[in-house]
């Protein structure tokens, strides 16, 4: 789980966060990486969510 601010996503005015959270695979029990680019306010939901 990790939270990182790029310079490159930050356009004009409007700040945006890349969220990065580890989640287990139901089908095969591997783990997978999901990425998404969020306001930073909804970080903490992402990353709670399952």
């Amino acid at each position: 789980m990790a939270k990182k601010s790029v310079a490159s996503l930050q356009t004009g005015s409007k700040r945006l966060t890349k969220a990065i959270k580890m989640v287990k695979s139901p089908k095969s029990g591997a783990y997978i990486f999901v990425e998404a680019i969020m306001d930073p306010t909804q970080v903490n939901d992402f990353i709670a969510k399952k």
